[in-house]
């Protein structure tokens, strides 16, 4: 079975360069999207990647920050006019923390008319989801985990893929020791790297939270991580971030090290 991760955006909640950093995992003619970035940029990306809104039935909301949660309310909007149109089959299932929840549907209430709002509990179906709990979401079995950030509720994931291979998403923020269970012998590990470590003194990624592409290289190689992906970047090393991530990380990590553009993607 053919599965294909979807890079839909590379940057930080700044960037002007590329989209904010999410992503989705093709399964069949089916896409699980994780986060949404930061507007409707998300139709745009959806469109250049050729998914079609119809096809998405899963999304997985990590925290509530302005890059990763508005462009939902844009796909609640165009998913909900669909289903109205009788062009969208079945319904949209959403899952995020508990507070999380609270949340999107204030700022979907707020921003959204009545018609496409009130879909939400006849079609649109939000499932919140604690920490060490387990789901099946399109045919993969899931365990979510609070990666504990002192900035806003956030949650990652681990799943095995159809083929078997471990794939773990920590969110956009730096490791966590207690996250080690998760990390430990990832075949895919998806890992923030806010900046150079050279260049951490122009960025500041510790005051954020976040961690140079020494840091989640570092990671990648503790753990024996086959395949570290590094996204949730600046942008103003855009043209040469391939090539200058890459020097730097494979310094510290000797495994297979993708620094990944818009809209790139990998066969799982």
């Amino acid at each position: 079975m053919k599965e294909t991760l979807i890079i839909l955006g590379t940057g930080n909640a700044t960037v002007t360069k590329c989209y904010n950093t999410c992503f989705a995992v093709k399964k069949e003619d089916e896409y699980f999207l994780v986060d949404t970035g930061g507007g409707n940029g998300i139709l745009a990306q959806l469109e250049k990647a050729e998914i079609p809104m119809e096809k998405i039935h899963n999304i997985f909301i990590s925290h509530e920050h302005t890059d990763h949660i508005l462009g939902l309310v844009w796909l609640i909007r165009m998913i909900a006019t669909r289903m109205k149109n009788g062009k969208y089959e079945g319904n949209l299932d959403i899952y995020c923390h508990e507070e999380l929840k609270e949340t999107i549907l204030t700022i979907v209430r707020l921003t959204v008319q009545s018609k496409f709002y009130n879909m939400i509990g006849q079609r649109i179906f939000f499932h919140t989801v604690a920490d060490g709990e387990e789901r099946d979401i399109m045919g993969y079995h899931l365990t979510f985990f609070d990666i504990r950030s002192t900035k806003a509720k956030q949650f990652g994931f681990t799943t095995t893929l159809a083929n078997g291979k471990k794939f773990t998403f920590i969110g956009d923020e730096n490791y966590q020791e207690h996250e080690a269970p998760y990390v430990e012998g990832a075949d895919w590990f998806l890992h923030e790297a806010f900046c150079l470590y050279e260049q951490r003194d122009i960025f500041k990624p510790y005051e954020k939270h976040h961690a140079t592409v020494k840091e989640a290289c570092e990671v990648g190689e503790r753990f024996g991580v086959k395949n570290l992906i590094l996204y949730h970047t600046e942008d103003k090393n855009i043209s040469k971030r391939k090539e200058l991530y890459t020097a730097e990380g494979r310094q510290y990590y000797s495994g297979n090290l993708l620094i990944p553009d818009d809209l790139e993607t990998f066969e799982l």
